[in-house]
């Protein structure tokens, strides 16, 4: 699978490793990264977390707190967490945890208030996906566990996704709506993601370190160390960022499972815990749901932080609302009465952009280069294009305004190729599928004559069943649903390339249980 990864731009000095163990604790020098975290965490706790506390007093220092035990009980502890992902101890980590447990513990209390609302979400879906529930600790050192959290790169929500890698996953960005804020919808391309960097590595101390700086930047790290292939070997080849990450990771492990130790105790947030979502096929700001059903606007952004505006911009597609819920069969029976209420005025604030997001794509004028055009046909992929025309398929993707590898029959791909062979690229289009692989010296075993992809015949309809696609449903959630069915059988009895692209409402062929 191709990923969209961002590089981060950063000028890595070649130290040695410089490893100490001293009582059986690992001692590295030289770590100055506690200092920015500290930082971080102020800026990523900011009022809005303040405002949404139960008691401001209640997030202050508390004078009971102990700040520091001995290396030998951190260990000890350390290692009775439950996880599949090694957890190690040195000094570095040990000025992490007294981050969360001392120098900033009024910041960690309110984070303790928001596990009890992010984590169950969290831990359901990385099981889903078959992840270590325990990697829910990386949205504490990501985000502070703060959907609205923006990063001094951009990079943006719960799992602080930058913009392309963000829309390579899925997420729907723009002027409106930014999925990235979206809690749930953001942790399934985190789990997408991390799925991935586990097919690259192999070792989730990796992965995490991958996540947080791109596989580029580890690779570069491995094969500086001489294809060494472990954190703690590599450590000084990394990011100076990065270098900070694992040991924030194990931190926040640590903090989060023994908080109760050092007499910590959560703030209350004002979030409730039992929600459910409704989805909405119109235009519906959260000031017109705040207004009529009398809940507070400041939860209801809360629970929906991925609408920038609060508009909820349904009529360009279906779109979910989360509400607490006891509320939600209150806003189904006063749906035409929250849309109407107040429309000119909640629903004009956003008017002005929708142009921008129907926009009409230009490509770019590549100079020197001639402009050809393609037209999707069945078979066809992005790899494929890019290898009969001799391009890049970053290049496709960005010629094309692509973000992910999905295109579909009948479309028009615009391809910049060099002058001298334009004659031969202008070809390809009227080329068959065999004949455009012969280009690249692979022989194709055709299906009719035609075409190397299998199409499946017309199933009888009696042998299946129709399923709806509800909101929230991947083909891996609908095959869950029926014994002996896989996903690959329910894009197949579909003739669907791309899992990722099924709609609310679309019906679904399902076959029938003999």
């Amino acid at each position: 699978m191709n990923l969209k990864i961002i590089i981060l731009a950063l000028i890595i000095t070649s130290f040695s490793l410089s490893v100490t163990a001293v009582n059986d604790t690992i001692i590295i020098r030289n770590d100055d990264s506690t200092e920015r975290i500290e930082r971080d965490l102020d800026s990523l706790l900011n009022n809005w977390f303040i405002q949404m506390s139960t008691a401001r007093s209640a997030i202050s220092f508390p004078d009971s707190v102990i700040t520091e035990f001995s290396d030998s009980v951190y260990k000890d502890r350390i290692s009775r967490i439950n996880s599949v992902i090694t957890l190690t101890y040195n000094n570095i980590i040990r000025n992490h945890i007294q981050v969360y447990t001392d120098k900033k513990v009024d910041r960690f209390q309110v984070m303790l208030g928001l596990q009890e609302y992010y984590f169950p979400m969290i831990e359901d879906i990385f099981d889903y996906y078959g992840l270590p529930v325990e990697l829910k600790y990386m949205a504490v050192i990501e985000s502070a566990l703060n959907p609205n959290a923006v990063s001094r790169v951009g990079a943006t929500g719960l799992w602080q996704f930058m913009y392309s890698t963000g829309r390579a996953y899925g997420l729907t960005i723009n002027s409106v709506v930014d999925e990235r804020r979206d809690p749930v919808k953001a942790t399934h391309a985190a789990a997408r993601y991390l799925k991935d960097l586990y097919g690259i590595y192999n070792d989730w101390i990796l992965v995490i370190a991958a996540y947080n700086c791109g596989p580029g930047n580890v690779n570069k790290a491995i094969r500086r160390s001489g294809n060494r292939k472990d954190y703690w070997e590599i450590y000084y080849r990394l990011p100076r960022e990065t270098r900070g990450y694992i040991p924030q990771y194990v931190a926040a492990a640590y903090a989060m499972n023994y908080y109760g130790d050092h007499n910590i105790r959560p703030v209350g947030i004002n979030l409730p815990l039992a929600v459910d979502t409704v989805v909405v096929s119109r235009d519906i700001h959260l000031e017109q749901i705040a207004a009529v059903l009398n809940l507070p606007l400041e939860e209801l952004r809360a629970l929906n932080p991925q609408y920038r505006t609060g508009l909820v911009p349904g009529r360009s597609k279906p779109f979910a609302i989360t509400l607490p819920v006891d509320r939600l069969g209150d806003f189904i029976a006063m749906t035409d009465t929250i849309t109407g209420y107040k429309q000119e005025q909640y629903i004009a604030r956003v008017s002005q952009a929708s142009p921008a997001q129907h926009s009409v794509y230009s490509p770019p004028d590549v100079k020197g280069k001639t402009q050809l055009t393609y037209v999707v046909k069945e078979g066809d992929n992005l790899g494929f294009i890019s290898e009969w025309y001799d391009v890049g398929l970053s290049e496709l993707r960005y010629w094309n305004n692509i973000y992910r590898n999905t295109i579909r029959i009948g479309q028009k791909l615009t391809v910049y190729v060099d002058p001298s062979k334009a004659e031969r690229y202008r070809k390809i289009n009227s080329m068959s599928f065999a004949d455009k692989q012969k280009l690249e010296g692979k022989v194709t075993a055709t299906v009719t004559g035609t075409s190397s992809v299998s199409v499946s015949p017309a199933p009888d309809d009696n042998t299946f069943e129709l399923y709806t696609v509800r909101y929230g449903d991947t083909v891996w959630d609908i095959a869950r649903k029926f014994d002996g069915v896989s996903a690959t059988d329910i894009l197949r009895w579909n003739n669907i390339s791309d899992a990722s692209r099924i709609q609310v409402g679309q019906k679904l062929r399902i076959r029938k249980k003999s």
